[in-house]
């Protein structure tokens, strides 16, 4: 991706400043949050861990007002009210009834430091976007995380770790196939093609795909609280997502 970018008509030379921007893009993103996201998914359900992630739309528009000076309005604090309102139903009912309630915290708190990192990012990503492209962003930003992710595991485990069953080489390939690089991709069409809001709209699905699977697959129990936090948390994105109408 990142060759066939470059080779694009109008590519541009990446400079000092574009690979400084990489760097930090790809650690926070492609690296840190999904580090994060699966330390946390030995806590917690991957039902909570993506309602707790995808909080990541009301922290960009923190972020923004923070650190872009832009203006929150009262559509915006609704929505703020909505999506936390919906994860504290869902995080008390879990409480109520975890063995270790002191799991489910660290767990919430690793996923939500996790969205935490992906909102940085996609603060800080548009205007790297606009220069590079976003294929040729996307393929050097998670160049740049697999360096990391080398890194760390050269650092931290024995090259004798990489011995395990082939079905643990193909179950790991496919993820970076069908997890990683074909939504990457998918994504970045999507939004070239209906736009950043249409995009983010289609996405919120992401929560209510991922309790159906959680349950489908892995055994994971659906019920009446978690269902509920889901929606207020899906209303909430709306909200920030959805642009008002002009007259």
């Amino acid at each position: 991706m990142a060759w066939w970018a470059s080779r694009a008509t109008g590519a541009k030379p990446m400079d000092r400043r574009d690979w400084l921007a990489l760097t930090w893009l790809g650690f926070v993103r492609y690296y840190l949050a999904s580090l994060l996201d699966f330390l946390g998914l030995n806590y917690i359900s991957a039902a909570l861990e993506r309602l707790v992630l995808f909080l990541y739309p009301t922290m960009v528009v923190l972020l923004s007002a923070a650190l872009l000076k832009e203006r929150i309005g009262f559509r915006v604090v609704l929505a703020l009210v909505l999506s936390y309102a919906g994860i504290l139903l869902v995080f008390a009912h879990d409480l109520a009834f975890a063995g270790e309630p002191r799991a489910l915290w660290v767990g919430g708190a690793l996923v939500f430091a996790s969205a935490f990192c992906y909102a940085l990012y996609l603060v800080g990503a548009a205007p790297v976007i606009a220069r590079l492209g976003s294929l040729r962003f996307i393929a050097w930003a998670t160049l740049v995380s697999t360096v990391f992710v080398i890194g760390q595991f050269a650092a931290t485990q024995p090259l004798a770790a990489l011995a395990v069953p082939a079905s643990i080489h193909l179950l790991s390939l496919a993820m970076a196939i069908c997890s990683t690089v074909l939504p990457t991709y998918l994504v970045a069409e999507a939004i070239k093609r209906i736009g950043s809001n249409r995009t983010s709209l289609v996405g919120s699905l992401g929560p209510l795909f991922t309790i159906w699977l959680g349950w489908w697959i892995l055994g994971e129990p659906v019920h009446v609280a978690q269902l509920a936090g889901a929606a207020l948390v899906l209303a909430g994105v709306t909200l920030v997502t959805l642009k008002p109408k002009r007259v």
